[in-house]
């Protein structure tokens, strides 16, 4: 496993400061009082993809995923009590805010996604099993500090390798983002789902 370096966090921060959007978010975040939070996949790698290919730092990204862990209230109704704060705070960011509790996604994630998975135990296990290796990445500022959780590296990120997670992800999700994205970016390297 690739240990971040302080020259690589730096790295990432100096990119990904170049998104408005992600500036905002990581700035008014605090402000929820969302315990354990990040904001991390896809919003913060096509940050990342975008200016290494020279685009606009913002350009195709859909939506910002920002999550937090809280397992003593699981509830629709208080996840739902940020989401709509976020409304208000991020409304002037170019793309949805995706606000969601982690401690209680074993509670849809089936009839969304098809299987059931295991409650989390915290927002970095979380992190672990999101679909891409790549996209394994969530950040905050702490102390006026970038942490940064990646628990596959950055190695992929930087490389602009896509390589599936399967810790819970399924093929068939994998391909659709997969196939999005290297419309999107066709610098990436795609790693195909290979049966095992």
């Amino acid at each position: 496993m690739e240990i971040l370096t302080a020259t690589r966090v730096e790295q990432l921060k100096k990119i990904l400061l170049q998104n408005e959007d992600i500036q905002k978010i990581l700035q008014r975040t605090p402000e929820l009082g969302m315990p354990n939070w990040y904001l991390g996949a896809g919003g913060v790698a096509q940050t990342v993809w975008n200016v290494l290919h020279g685009y606009k730092p913002q350009q195709g990204i859909k939506d910002y995923d920002l999550v937090y862990y809280d397992a003593r209230d699981i509830s629709c109704e208080g996840e739902d009590e940020f989401i709509q704060k976020g409304e208000e705070l991020f409304k002037d960011v170019s793309a949805p805010v995706e606000i969601r509790n982690q401690a209680r996604v074993h509670l849809w994630y089936e009839k969304h996604f098809g299987n059931a998975i295991s409650p989390y135990q915290s927002a970095e296990d979380a992190i672990r099993t999101w679909p891409t290796t790549a996209t394994c990445i969530g950040i905050r500022y702490t102390n006026e500090k970038l942490l940064v959780c990646a628990p596959y590296g950055l190695d992929d990120l930087f490389g602009m390798v896509v390589r599936p997670n399967k810790v819970k992800v399924r093929k068939a999700v994998y391909e659709s983002k997969v196939d999005r994205w290297a419309k999107a970016w066709p610098k990436l390297h795609i790693i195909p789902w290979e049966e095992e």
